[in-house]
């Protein structure tokens, strides 16, 4: 999936530079696969490690914004290459 406000991704590195990643995908059973479909992942590269921790920190978080009772399901693992 294309990215279309580019300037709000994290790092401005090239991905290839970056060695440190998130991957994000939807949990099981999960009825937004229905949506993006049931192989539906995406990965954030980061230059260290420190700043991919502070980074999935972040994305972990309840979205302030949520209503009450909104719970967005995602799953994060770390990752190297």
């Amino acid at each position: 999936m294309p990215v279309s406000q580019a300037h709000n991704q994290p790092s401005q590195l090239p991905a290839a530079q970056c060695r440190f990643g998130v991957r994000v995908s939807l949990p099981p059973g999960d009825t937004f696969r229905m949506v993006l479909g049931e192989d539906w992942e995406t990965c954030h590269w980061f230059p260290d490690a420190a700043s991919r921790d502070a980074a999935m920190a972040e994305m972990a978080k309840r979205h302030c914004y949520s209503r009450i009772g909104d719970d967005p399901s995602i799953t994060l693992q770390a990752i190297e290459r």
